[in-house]
């Protein structure tokens, strides 16, 4: 079976987690989109791992990875990744590709990330990174981008760096007033990772082509979330690819006849990092005992997330856009000891309610939620290993939550341990 994973609120929903436990039934993981500016967190053996690029499926013995087309590679990023693995005896050698079509993070990426950052007015922040990502991506749509494979022709690379370089100083210099950036240190910078960075490369789309006809399982793993997607998310406050269904297939290489499932991963509450809008955000005194409980600091910035109640109207409208056939509930513990729960169930503006998200993030950012509070439960979750075990308001919760996004929830996780987790 053939399977993507999706986020289907802001990113952190806490797919990892999902990801690790489906790898066991799967023969390929591929990543296929973003770049080290995402992690996900996989907790198990009294040992946590925190991978930004590489796949969770590396840590099963056997499994194969691939780094899809879609994704923007820092060398130096990944190679760091890859020596932490080793260290820890989780050999990749012969077990992890990457597509010779995934672009390359240069240094002059990061460099302009930063800055086009630190000159926005802070109305206009993103929220970046600051890890090279949405550059990469700009210089990939402009057909001024460098593809690991190009490391390939030396000759090819060099002239093709000379000429981008050119044009990136001449933007550095005048829009900045920065001194610009050396063709010598970022050519040597790209060297040092050249050869060992070839060992890995593969021509992706034709290995998960070939894999698919054999019977092989693939899964597919995201970064992000459906509400930061480029094109569909709360823009211009989102990621620089596209996190929902489309991205996997653009950015692996695979026909969307050979996908069996999609599964949508959401937290009980929401969440989210960076700038933009968020009607369901709670007030400080409670976002603070949720970021405390439930751990909500990222992984890659350890910046705190924000963090508010569930928010039916955007998980319905990922189920929408993903095709979501099921959905995975992370972090229900989180929600213990609440008297009251709430959920969006719809938007007010301008005196109007409606149930549907708004294409445009002027009219979203107005948006008051509509809420329906249900009674919140005391036990402690992370015990639980059974649906009949859950209290009888979180059960009622679930459902409800499961009649709002019009999809069943087949997974409920009550702890960030493999065990702490309930298939329904």
């Amino acid at each position: 079976m053939n399977r993507i994973l999706i986020g289907a609120q802001w990113g952190d929903e806490g797919k990892g987690k999902i990801i690790d436990l489906l790898a066991r039934k799967s023969d390929i993981i591929v990543r296929y989109q973003g770049g080290n500016n995402a992690g996900h967190t996989v907790r198990f053996s009294d040992k946590t791992y925190i991978l930004h690029l590489i796949p969770s499926g590396i840590l099963h013995s056997g499994k194969v990875c691939v780094i899809g087309n879609g994704v923007v590679l820092d060398p130096e990023a990944f190679f760091e990744e890859v020596d932490v693995l080793e260290s820890k005896g989780i050999n990749v050698d012969g077990r992890l590709f990457v597509s010779e079509q995934a672009h390359l993070i240069m240094p002059y990426h990061k460099i302009m990330d930063c800055l086009r950052e630190e000159n926005l007015k802070k109305s206009e922040m993103i929220g970046t990174t600051k890890r090279g990502i949405g550059p990469c991506y700009a210089d990939k749509m402009a057909r001024v981008g460098l593809r690991a494979g190009d490391l390939k022709n030396l000759g090819y690379f060099k002239d093709r760096l000379e000429s981008v370089l050119e044009e990136k100083n001449a933007v550095l210099r005048k829009i900045y007033g920065h001194p610009g950036i050396s063709f010598k240190e970022v050519y040597k910078h790209c060297l040092k990772y050249r050869k060992r960075l070839l060992g890995f490369l593969t021509d992706t789309p034709t290995y998960l082509y070939n894999a698919s006809r054999k019977g092989k399982s693939i899964l597919f793993e995201g970064a992000q979330g459906t509400l930061l997607d480029v094109d569909h998310g709360t823009y211009p406050y989102v990621t620089s690819s596209n996190a929902s269904v489309g991205g996997a297939i653009a950015g692996s290489g695979v026909s969307p006849t050979v996908i069996d499932r999609v599964i949508g991963v959401v937290k009980a509450y929401t969440t989210r990092v960076g700038e933009g809008p968020f009607p369901t955000q709670f007030p400080a005194s409670l976002m603070k005992q949720i970021q405390t409980k439930g751990e909500e600091f990222g992984a890659t910035t350890g910046r705190p997330r924000r963090c508010g109640w569930f928010d039916a109207v955007i998980a319905r409208y990922s189920v929408r856009i993903n095709g979501l056939d099921e959905m995975a509930m992370m972090k229900l513990d989180v929600l213990s000891g609440l008297p009251e729960i709430k959920i969006a169930v719809a938007y007010k503006l301008g005196g109007k309610e409606f149930s549907d998200f708004p294409p445009s993030s002027c009219d979203f950012s107005r948006c008051q939620p509509v809420y329906e509070t249900m009674k919140g439960w005391n036990e402690d979750l992370t015990g639980v290993r059974r649906w009949k075990q859950l209290p009888p308001n979180a059960r009622k919760y679930l459902k409800r939550l499961e009649s709002l996004m019009e999809t069943p929830i087949s997974v409920v996780s009550i702890g960030s341990k493999r065990s702490q987790t309930i298939f329904l």
